[in-house]
């Protein structure tokens, strides 16, 4: 029985210039505002805290230190 990755979320390592699939999928999920982010539109992320940011301004803002 095949099994299809579409629609179900990735599991990934996130690294300093890329990720390592850790389970099969098509997307994840950005920490902030829960959206779908596909595998190939991934862009940002933190390595520290291992979360997918679904837009620069969102990863900005997630990384900034508190004000």
């Amino acid at each position: 029985m095949l099994m299809s990755n579409s629609d179900r979320p990735a599991r990934l390592h996130y690294m300093a210039n890329g990720f390592r699939v850790l389970t099969t999928g098509d997307h994840v999920v950005c920490a902030v505002s829960g959206a779908r982010i596909p595998l190939e539109d991934l862009r940002y992320w933190s390595v520290a805290a291992q979360e997918a940011y679904a837009t620069a301004e969102i990863a900005t803002e997630a990384m900034s230190p508190p004000r």
